[in-house]
C-alpha cells in the first residue's frame, strides 16, 4: 500500500501530471522509506496510474448521476480517492484489515462524511458499521482480487449482496495469463503473490450469478494517456486481453 501511494506522489510531482494526487504527496514526505524498488518497477508505477486514471473517472461519473451514494472502498489501504472526491458523495466507507487500518490512522483522521472501518471484506461483520437506508451504493474493490483465491471473491460479494437489495461493484481484476506468468519487483520481498484472475466479467458472473456484469474497462485506457503508443497497442486484442480490467457488476 506504501508503494502504490508512492506511485500517485511522485506522479503528481511531474510537470505534465495525469493524475494530481496531494494526500500522498503530503504522506510520503513525512516517511522514512527506501523507495528504491518501486523507482525501478516501472510496470507497477505505471499500472498504478493507468488504474487511477480509469477508477476516477468511472467513480466520478457514477458519483455525478447519484450524488447521494454511500461507497464502500474495500481494502483501501493507504487509498485518498474519498479526498479527490470530496464533495461529490453522502457518505464513503474505508474498509480493511485491523492492523492495515492502524496505518492509515497514523496519516488520516476520517470522521463524516469519511469514516474507517477496521475488518475484512470476507467477514459481513464490516457490513454492521456501513449506514445504509436505501440510497445508492457503490463498493470499490482496488488493486485486492488478484491476490486472493475463487472462495473468497465469492464471499465478498455473498457479503455485499447480503446487505445491499441493490448495489453496483467496480473491482479491478487481472488477467489469469498474467496471474501465473508475471511478478511485481516492488513486492517480492514480501508475502503478497498473484493467485486469481479472470478473463472477462462473463467469466466472473458465472461464480456470482446474483451480480452480472454492466461494463468492462481496460486499464490500456489509462494507458492511452501515459503513453501515446497505446493509442495503437491498445487496438491489439493481446493487449487488452492481458490488461487489468474494471469489470462494472451490478445487482
Amino acid at each position: 500500500m506504501i508503494q502504490t501511494m508512492y506511485a500517485r506522489a511522485k506522479e503528481t510531482g511531474k510537470k505534465n501530471a495525469k493524475i494530481r494526487d496531494d494526500k500522498a504527496v503530503e504522506i510520503v514526505a513525512k516517511l522514512d522509506y527506501d523507495f528504491s524498488k518501486a523507482d525501478q518497477d516501472k510496470m507497477m508505477g505505471s499500472g498504478v496510474i493507468a488504474r487511477t486514471i480509469v477508477l476516477d473517472r468511472m467513480v466520478a461519473q457514477y458519483l455525478n448521476q447519484y450524488p447521494d451514494t454511500v461507497v464502500v472502498n474495500l481494502a483501501c489501504g493507504l487509498d485518498t480517492r474519498c479526498y479527490r472526491m470530496a464533495g461529490k458523495y453522502l457518505r464513503w466507507y474505508n474498509v480493511d484489515l485491523p492492523e492495515t487500518m492502524a496505518v492509515r490512522s497514523r496519516f488520516f483522521t476520517e470522521n463524516g462524511p469519511v469514516y474507517q472501518i477496521a475488518g475484512s471484506a470476507m467477514d459481513a461483520s464490516y457490513t454492521d458499521a456501513v449506514a445504509y437506508h436505501g440510497e445508492h451504493v457503490l463498493v470499490i474493490i482496488e488493486g485486492l482480487s488478484m491476490y486472493l483465491r475463487e472462495e473468497d471473491i465469492k464471499d465478498i460479494y455473498f457479503v455485499i449482496g447480503k446487505k445491499f437489495p441493490e448495489v453496483t461493484v467496480m473491482m479491478e481484476v487481472m488477467s489469469p495469463f498474467v496471474v501465473r506468468h508475471v511478478k511485481e519487483k516492488s513486492i517480492e520481498g514480501s508475502n503478497a503473490k498473484f493467485t486469481w484472475g479472470v478473463k472477462n466479467g462473463g467469466k466472473l458472473q458465472r461464480l456470482i450469478p446474483d451480480f452480472c456484469c454492466q461494463k468492462e474497462v481496460s486499464l490500456v485506457e489509462g494507458m492511452k494517456e501515459l503513453m501515446p503508443v497505446y493509442h495503437v497497442l491498445g487496438k491489439i486484442p493481446a493487449v487488452r486481453n492481458l490488461s487489468n480490467k474494471i469489470l462494472v457488476m451490478k445487482k
